[in-house]
């Protein structure tokens, strides 16, 4: 007896298949970043918009009937001194604790990747500072180098009492003791950046290095750092913006003083606009800085792509 014919044979020849039907559409993903969208656009950016309109105003935050004055407060701005030394200030702090910063970050990175006995204490040690409230360190700042304070009784009983001085009180050191302070506290995070870096080089990379007679040295400098360009570039990004953006160290240790002599654009801002009521004036120096944190971070990032074009993919 002939076998039935199957369900599919017994189609006429005619007659087109069903599509094979399609699985479920996907979802799309706009209702879980509307919340973070709408949060950008209808706070962050909105808020940039406003301020660059207030900054066409000649207005003390509280006058019902602020007074348009046009780029009167931009003009002003450039014609600053104040400004222009705070832009000085700025300039100065990011080349020293960049540069500071990224060297004992490096260093402290490749040392606590080597056989380091207690390397987790030490790492914790320096990374404790990042934790720490600069409301709550500025205090003992103030008095660690102040005119009778800690850092001049240590110099004189090590011999070197003809160079204490009232550190904080006078222009040519109150910046270097920012400085100081700032890389203080945030080495750590430098520290740690390079640390995890350094885990992603291949240990078989190193090895060779090491069968084909380099040292150390050759081993850092040729193999390590190299390797390592990426997470400098990103540092560089961030100790723009942080430079910009610099007020808490500063306002809390010496006031933008002595003599302007520690004044950032960030406690600039805060002076004109909340004790002297400029606010027009601070929103026009709020956008300047903007513009000033967004062209320096977009050229750290060009010359970042660049080299890595150039020089091939880094493996940070």
């Amino acid at each position: 007896m002939a076998a039935p014919r199957s369900r599919s044979a017994r189609t006429e020849p005619g007659r087109a298949r069903r599509p094979a039907r399609r699985g479920l559409r996907q979802p799309s993903g706009l209702p879980w970043i509307f919340p973070a969208f709408a949060l950008v656009v209808g706070i962050v950016y909105y808020c940039i918009v406003y301020t660059g309109y207030i900054s066409t105003l000649n207005w003390d935050g509280t006058s019902p009937n602020p007074q348009h004055v046009g780029l009167a407060n931009y003009t002003q701005a450039f014609h600053d001194p104040v400004f222009w030394d705070t832009i000085r200030h700025t300039i100065v702090f990011f080349v020293v604790t960049f540069c500071v910063q990224t060297a004992i970050g490096f260093t402290f990175a490749a040392l606590l990747h080597s056989r380091v006995k207690l390397a987790g204490l030490y790492k914790v040690i320096v990374f404790t500072p990042v934790v720490l409230a600069p409301a709550v360190m500025a205090p003992v700042f103030r008095e660690i180098f102040a005119a009778n304070g800690q850092f001049n009784t240590v110099l004189q009983h090590i011999g070197l009492g003809s160079l204490a001085q009232p550190w904080l009180a006078q222009s040519s050191t109150a910046l270097p003791v920012i400085m100081a302070i700032t890389v203080w506290e945030f080495t750590g995070i430098t520290f740690v950046l390079y640390y995890a870096a350094m885990t992603q080089i291949d240990p078989e990379m190193i090895e060779a290095a090491r069968i084909d007679g380099a040292g150390n040295f050759k081993v850092l400098t040729r193999i390590v750092w190299p390797n390592c360009r990426g997470t400098t570039y990103a540092l560089g990004i961030l100790s723009v913006i942080g430079a910009l953006k610099t007020f808490d160290v500063p306002y809390l240790v010496t006031v933008g003083g002595p003599n302007y002599a520690t004044e950032f654009l960030g406690t600039f801002i805060y002076r004109i606009s909340i004790p002297q009521a400029q606010v027009g004036y601070g929103a026009a120096l709020s956008i300047l800085l903007l513009i000033l944190a967004l062209g320096g971070a977009i050229v750290f990032g060009i010359r970042g792509t660049r080299r890595r074009q150039h020089g091939g993919r880094s493996n940070v």
